[in-house]
């Protein structure tokens, strides 16, 4: 990322900037065209600022200036807008500077190839995980801008979901982003564990690299522009070609040219490599860095999950739900449907809060703080009880946090208003601890009278629900992989082996925590029958 050029006057900031290049998708905020197709530019690091209204000479400044939170939004970290986020009632309520930013996606986030690294000025232009560096001029931004808005440069929070969680730990463990945050928040996260090699080699090579990695990427678009007739035909193209040739012909690609490469999910997500651990910009270890006092930035941290994370996507699958006329949602079966749900939010938990906590814990350093978000009052339409459907599931927390509830049309049948009183007892609350940690590193009683949010030494959890959900209140819960398949092996709900052998499949599949030897050892080879190909559900 290069800044910007200086321009002589005043510039009228009122709209969202362009969305960066992604395929257009309802789960990004990308709805002016259909669905799947390619949309944004390129040039699009641009951010949005809300504050508090002031008066031109009532802008805060010295001790008066307002914490800032910067937001990292999710999508994949391939698809996503700052424009679907509104920051102005978390700003207003809680008097507090919030700045949302974008950043590259997809390939023009994260890309390596060897041709690209040389002629690299720096190890972190050679890292490929140029989104990383994306956020980090952000926050150069917000340290050499903040003070105009009435922002405070020195008390400065970070927080983001999902894939902008997995962004929260790149920041927190990259050497360039130290001192350019204060206090961090992920929300929803996983630690990046992006393979630099699979990133780069073919998927047949004797080492096969990913199913969209940088070779395959080449070898389809020499396909796609009639330079080679077929694969075999492009890998011989490809083997000819000189480092410079590639870059050339890369650079010589639209973003468009580049964007169609890539196969895309039904979210508009694309499934490739991602947040690179190149040991320059995110070390090799990302949860071994954590455990060391020097490993990561000596901030206050603040993480968490939903306790029904994975509903949102396999609310989706046929597999799962059948849509009887199109658009009523039942179970195919529910008991399966709950057990699954129940392990993989677990095993996010696990990986993606309880073991970075735990490492974090280790290194000595600031204190820690684990929630588990778990409201789940969503209503029962023609039939389909949402709150077992869908329940605490991922993003849900975003709007109760900014105060602005608000997930697209298909999203807002959730809120009603027979739930409203309750999701706004507890937007207040979470507003508030947010913006408590903000100001001071602890989250403490959010400014007011709220229950103590106490500090994680081992399985400390801040539940996150109504009071007619038990309300706001700490809890020993404590995730680990160990006991999560244990809990598969002995559970009552699956008496049967093609049941537990499901589960594991799911675990394999969507979670980050169990892969495919494990897979093999914890079944002992009795879920042959179950290819991990195929969704095993059917196979009874």
């Amino acid at each position: 990322p290069e800044p910007p050029e200086a321009w002589p006057d005043a510039i009228e900031t009122v709209k969202h900037g362009a969305a960066c290049t992604q395929f257009a998708s309802r789960f990004g905020g990308v709805t002016e065209l259909k669905p799947g197709t390619p949309a944004g530019q390129e040039d699009c690091l641009t951010l949005d600022v809300w504050t508090p209204r002031f008066a031109d000479d009532r802008v805060p400044k010295g001790k008066a200036r307002l914490p800032v939170m910067v937001w990292i939004h999710g999508g994949g970290n391939t698809i996503g807008r700052t424009s679907f986020f509104d920051g102005g009632n978390l700003a207003v309520r809680q008097n507090v500077m919030v700045v949302a930013v974008q950043y590259r996606l997809g390939p023009f986030g994260y890309f390596r190839h060897a041709s690209l690294r040389k002629g690299a000025a720096t190890a972190a232009e050679r890292s490929g995980n140029f989104a990383v560096l994306d956020l980090v001029r952000a926050l150069e931004w917000v340290r050499d801008n903040a003070a105009a808005f009435g922002g405070d440069p020195d008390d400065v929070t970070i927080f983001g979901e999902s894939a902008g969680g997995t962004n929260v730990y790149s920041l927190m463990l990259a050497p360039q982003a130290r001192g350019l945050f204060h206090r961090a928040i992920a929300q929803s996260p996983g630690l990046p564990n992006g393979d630099p090699g699979k990133a780069e080699r073919a998927a047949d090579a004797s080492d096969p690299g990913a199913p969209q990695s940088s070779t395959e990427i080449l070898l389809r678009l020499l396909e796609s522009d009639g330079t080679a007739r077929d694969r075999t035909a492009a890998k011989a193209r490809l083997a000819a070609m000189s480092d410079e040739d590639v870059a050339s012909y890369l650079r010589g690609k639209s973003t468009m040219d580049l964007l169609r490469a890539y196969t895309v999910d039904p979210t508009g997500m694309i499934r490739m490599p991602l947040a690179f651990t190149d040991g320059s910009v995110i070390p090799n270890d990302p949860l071994a860095a954590l455990a060391r006092p020097e490993g990561h930035a000596p901030v206050p941290f603040m993480v968490g999950t939903n306790r029904d994370e994975n509903k949102i996507f396999m609310f989706g699958q046929p597999e799962l739900i059948r849509k009887r006329f199109w658009f009523l949602p039942r179970f195919v079966d529910e008991n399966m449907y709950e057990a699954s749900a129940s392990y993989l939010s677990r095993m996010w938990k696990a990986t993606g809060a309880d073991e970075p906590a735990a490492a974090l814990k280790a290194s000595g350093r600031q204190p820690v703080f684990v929630y588990r978000f778990d409201w789940d009052e969503e209503p029962t339409l023609l039939g389909a009880d949402l709150s077992k459907m869908l329940g605490a599931a991922h993003g849900f927390e975003i709007p109760f946090v900014f105060g602005h509830f608000d997930l697209g049309k298909e999203g807002n049948v959730v809120w009603t208003d027979e739930n409203l009183p309750g999701r706004e007892e507890l937007s207040a609350k979470m507003m508030a601890y947010w913006t408590q940690f903000a100001r001071t590193g602890k989250p403490g009683r959010g400014g007011s009278d709220l229950p103590e949010w106490e500090p994680w030494t081992g399985d400390d959890t801040m539940l996150l629900d109504t009071t007619d959900g038990g309300g706001v209140r700490m809890a020993d819960v404590l995730e680990t992989r160990e006991q999560i398949l244990a809990d598969v092996e002995q559970d009552p709900r699956l008496p049967e082996r093609w049941q537990r052998c499901a589960i594991y499949h799911d675990l394999v599949n969507f979670s980050r925590g169990f892969d495919k030897q494990q897979y093999w050892q914890v079944a002992d080879g009795a879920c042959a029958a179950f290819p991990l190909d195929e969704y095993p559900w059917g196979k009874r």
